[in-house]
């Protein structure tokens, strides 16, 4: 289908952005890769009048060092953090993940804050930045504040940023010698998740530290699988089977063409399985 008519302006600076977004308010629409909301909007299931593009704002592009976390500036294409020796050494769980994020082509385009404040449960990015308990700059015509992954998501394609806000800054914990993996189960490589599973394992005198765990599409935000984390924190890899199997409890996933309700819930245990194994072996 062909969107609906809508004006265009290009925003020169966030606060730019801001100004633009407070004189249209509900009416206008940021786009960065325009990976999300381009397809949204050929659905017609989003019909902004005014489309804010904020791409050429390239001082919101960056990956460096902020003390014991990594700053990521949201306008920050995917395929960057794919290949940042910053981020494959001290969070290899975010560089791993940008790199399963669609094709060649959407990682050249797409951004790490664009897929964030699009909101979708199936997306990669949300859950990986849920597990690592990330942390999200919003800056808006009253300042800037600072928001948790865990409060951020809040509903379907809904988060926490208001209308007239940007998205300046991601912010990860470095990683300090804990295992990661993320694993993703979809039937073609350019295809959303069916379901995934992030984590990150600390490792203490031979059995496991700290877990934690995102879920990719097991709900209608990206979710946390805290049974299955309180069952694995501090326990023996022995215990890595039994524990796994409560990664889908709490969770209410979808049924569709792709996997029925069920047999998400199985893959979400399954995954959850590999992926601390996985994390243990780096």
């Amino acid at each position: 289908m062909i969107p609906l008519k809508f004006d265009y302006e290009v925003a020169e600076s966030a606060e730019h952005a801001i100004e633009l977004l407070g004189e249209h308010g509900d009416e206008a629409k940021l786009m960065a890769g325009g990976h999300s909301l381009l397809p949204m909007m050929k659905l017609r299931l989003a019909a902004p009048a005014l489309i804010v593009d904020i791409s050429r704002i390239s001082d919101l592009s960056y990956i460096r060092e902020d003390g014991d976390k990594i700053a990521i500036g949201a306008m920050t294409r995917h395929t960057d953090a794919e290949h940042s020796e910053l981020l494959q050494s001290e969070c290899g769980l975010v560089a791993y993940t940008a790199a399963q994020v669609g094709d060649p082509q959407v990682r050249h385009r797409g951004t790490i804050g664009g897929s964030l404040v699009h909101g979708d449960s199936a997306s990669d990015l949300p859950t990986t930045m849920l597990a690592l308990d990330a942390e999200f700059t919003l800056v808006g015509p009253n300042g800037e504040r600072t928001i948790g992954a865990a409060s951020f998501f809040k509903d379907y394609f809904e988060t926490d940023m208001a209308p007239d806000e940007v998205m300046t800054e991601i912010r990860v914990p470095k990683l300090n010698g804990a295992g990661w993996s993320y694993q993703k189960f979809n039937r073609r490589a350019q295809d959303w998740a069916v379901v995934g599973v992030a984590a990150t394992v600390g490792q203490s005198n031979g059995s496991l530290g700290e877990v934690k765990i995102g879920l990719t599409n097991m709900g209608n935000v990206p979710l946390r699988a805290t049974a299955a984390e309180q069952a694995l924190s501090g326990a023996s890899r022995d215990a890595i089977a039994e524990g796994s199997n409560a990664a889908a409890e709490g969770t209410s996933p979808s049924g569709d063409i792709a996997a029925s309700t069920e047999f998400r819930q199985h893959l979400a245990r399954v995954l959850t399985k590999r992926a601390i194994e996985e994390a243990l072996s780096r």
